[in-house]
């Protein structure tokens, strides 16, 4: 089968699938189609588009449970990251290519493969796999998502006994992981203001208060000298079961040689158990623009990841009264929320859970590593809500150390493609010879 798989997740990395606003929606309408297309040939006869108020639409399909199976909704989406040669692609983004035993190619990895892996498996069974299965493909994963509506309106097409997310994926190629937490994420905008119009540098410098640098001092004091998150009250989670070794971290995100990484404590802890503060963005002049005054006026965004089980909104209220309490000099300042979602506690305890830790190291033929990530998906809280008993398996095929998801040169590793297919398989084999089991 991974003939099929590999040329066919290649056709869909020629889909330029940016949801962001301001991309063109020809592209992105284009792959919603060819996800339902590619869903009906690999045996989801009934794979069709549901419209999303607000939004692109979402592929989805079901097949029912025999009697007395459970029933399993595989998630994953089409959407991607935005993807230019110029910022550094060794090839054409949208023209994916194989070497070394990776595929290149924007979405190979996040998350076209996680459609392959949906796709496959219900070839594997052809089309009639041992348990009841429902298809949700969404459109907008990567950029503000409208899908929490449909979750509400239609809790009948969420209702399971188990969620895989087809969104995860190992530290390592050919090392499994199962993921067990993920963080959340809050975000604010602060404006400063100092003065009511530009004025000269040279006139003014000295006792006029730039509203640049007072800017600059209040985001200073969002970490220690260490690097660590100095927002006081945030949240930290429990320490997590596995580590990230720090040379493959560091090869992975490209840190330059000879220079250290922020914060204390070990390296999983940080990406995965407590919070992060970035500033993603800030409204000053540019370097070429540059002129001799004083800035009047200057805003930054702030992103603060949160430690999974964190309340978002306490988290935020924290982040914003301590940015507020940290502008110099009596500024004037204001602070506006711009988004607030929660982390995510995968329960481990569930028979999902179980069985697909068995059908992973299987595949793999090595143990099973739980690990946390530092990304957050939204969604899963809500689909928890819809589906309080069911179980969740986060799992892909995907790798930290050499994916490259949201970066240049995204790659897949074609191996752990077809050995998390393979596990996938074994996982809805199990889920239904233990319900089997149960029953007699």
């Amino acid at each position: 089968m991974m003939p099929d798989v590999i040329g066919d997740l290649t056709a869909l990395v020629r889909y330029p699938s940016v949801a962001f606003p301001g991309f063109p929606e020809k592209p992105v309408r284009a792959m919603a189609d060819a996800t339902v297309a590619l869903l009906k040939k690999y045996g989801l006869s009934n794979a069709r588009l549901i419209d999303i108020p607000g939004g692109y639409p979402a592929a989805y399909g079901e097949i029912p449970a025999p009697p007395g199976m459970p029933t399993v909704l595989m998630y994953a989406h089409y959407d991607v990251q935005p993807a230019k040669k110029e910022d550094g692609w060794e090839r054409d983004p949208w023209d994916a290519f194989e070497q070394g035993g990776r595929l290149y190619g924007r979405g190979t990895a996040d998350d076209k493969s996680g459609i392959l892996l949906i796709a496959a498996a219900l070839r594997t069974f052809d089309g009639k796999p041992p348990v009841g299965i429902k298809v949700l493909v969404e459109g907008e994963e990567e950029t503000t998502s409208h899908i929490e509506a449909l979750v509400a309106s239609r809790p009948d097409l969420f209702s399971c006994d188990a969620f895989v997310i087809e969104d995860n994926g190992n530290l390592s190629a050919g090392e499994p992981a199962l993921t067990t937490s993920l963080r959340g994420e809050v975000s604010c905008v602060i404006e400063v203001t100092t003065l009511d119009h530009p004025v000269h540098s040279g006139m003014f410098g000295g006792a006029a208060p730039d509203a640049l640098v007072a800017l600059i001092r209040c985001l200073a004091t969002l970490h220690d000298a260490r690097g660590n998150v100095a927002v006081p009250g945030l949240h930290r989670g429990n320490s997590g079961s596995g580590d990230y070794p720090e040379q493959a971290y560091r090869e992975s995100a490209g840190v330059l040689g000879g220079t250290d990484l922020i914060g204390t404590g070990p390296i999983g802890d940080r990406l995965w158990t407590r919070p992060s503060a970035t500033v993603i963005g800030i409204d000053a002049p540019s370097v070429k623009a540059a002129a001799n005054i004083l800035i009047p006026h200057a805003a930054a965004k702030v992103s603060l990841r949160i430690a999974p089980g964190a309340d978002p909104g306490r988290e935020l209220a924290l982040l914003e009264s301590h940015l507020r309490a940290s502008v110099p000099w009596n500024a004037r300042v204001t602070v506006q929320e711009v988004s607030s979602s929660p982390g995510f506690v995968c329960p481990t305890g569930d028979p999902a859970f179980a069985a697909a830790r068995t059908a992973l190291a299987t595949a793999f033929g090595r143990p099973v590593l739980e690990k946390g990530t530092g990304g957050s998906i939204p969604l899963l809280r809500t689909l928890q809500d819809a589906a309080p008993r069911a179980g969740f398996v986060l799992w892909g095929a995907e790798d930290a150390a050499l994916s490259r998801i949201h970066g240049t040169n995204e790659s897949v590793d074609l191996s752990d493609l077809e050995l998390t297919l393979v596990a996938q398989a074994l996982f809805l084999t199990l889920l239904a010879k233990n319900r089997s089991s149960q029953g007699c």
